[in-house]
């Protein structure tokens, strides 16, 4: 993998500088996200969503499999990224970079090991069949925080998505098309929203979804995953700058806050896309 080449001296003085004075180079504010636009495709189960200049695709799809021997009325759920060279051109093809698979491996934690989607519900016949539902993130941009628009991405995709209904007949698995019968939608526990701080030595307060820049220049990351009850399902913190137990309250009560204005766009986009189809929703 190509080494990124590292900020100029001269702009890593002027950013840090504008920093501590309360400015960021794209002029928002330092609590201040970029706008979010959620663009659904064709099928159900298709999400595109731009977090400012970063892009990153969703899809969802499912198979009916057998399930775990250890585990055989959930059914199974796998997420897997890929950041090509479309992205930025210190990724390469076919070989994961570190950072494909921190997302990924943080992607598990916050929607498959936080309980999001009920997998017992994917259960068609116990130990015999149940369906096996793939998330899969293309990154197609990459200006900063691709974790909280994959979370974003992903998260959506699974609630757009909608499943064949089945029918079982004694050991027989009927499976019907969406002609025959409205398909289904995902039984989920929740939303977990991911939202990304940075930290600064100099700067008071931390940086609210930081750009590639601030990024690349901050001293402490620091992941949050909210739901809209409140609930703090994962927390992540990469770098050695400390942070006291008041700091940590702030960017989780920031977080909340955050979380609600998001879960109310998700809402409002799902319901206006699903103004526009003829697919009739069970």
């Amino acid at each position: 993998m190509p080494r990124e080449l590292e900020p100029a001296i001269a702009q890593k003085e002027f950013v840090l500088t504008a920093l501590k004075q309360g400015l960021r180079t794209d002029g928002r504010a330092l609590l201040e996200s970029r706008n979010i636009e959620l663009v659904f495709g064709e099928e159900l189960g298709m999400v595109e969503c731009k977090l400012g200049k970063t892009r990153v695709f969703a899809d969802v799809s499912a198979t009916i499999v057998r399930p775990r021997q250890d585990r055989p009325y959930e059914g199974l759920l796998t997420i897997s990224s890929e950041i090509s060279p479309m992205a930025s051109s210190v990724y390469e093809a076919g070989r994961p970079s570190d950072e494909e698979v921190a997302i990924t491996r943080m992607l598990e934690k916050v929607i498959k090991r936080s309980g999001a989607v009920d997998l017992e519900s994917l259960c068609i016949l116990a130990g015999q069949r149940v369906w096996h539902i793939r998330l899969t993130l293309h990154f197609l941009s990459d200006e900063g925080n691709m974790l909280d628009c994959g979370c974003l991405a992903g998260i959506t995709a699974l609630r757009h998505f909608r499943r064949p209904e089945v029918e079982v007949i004694g050991e027989e698995v009927i499976v019907h098309s969406p002609e025959e019968r409205a398909p289904m939608v995902l039984s989920m526990h929740h939303t977990p929203i991911c939202i990304t701080f940075a930290l600064f030595e100099d700067s008071a307060s931390p940086v609210l979804d930081p750009s590639h820049l601030e990024t690349q220049l901050a001293t402490t990351t620091v992941h949050l995953a909210l739901n809209a009850q409140k609930e703090l399902c994962v927390m992540h913190k990469a770098g050695g700058m400390p942070m006291s137990v008041e700091e940590i309250m702030k960017c989780v009560r920031i977080g909340v806050e955050r979380v609600k204005e998001v879960t109310k766009l998700v809402n409002d986009a799902l319901e206006e896309d699903w103004k526009g189809r003829v697919v009739e929703i069970r």
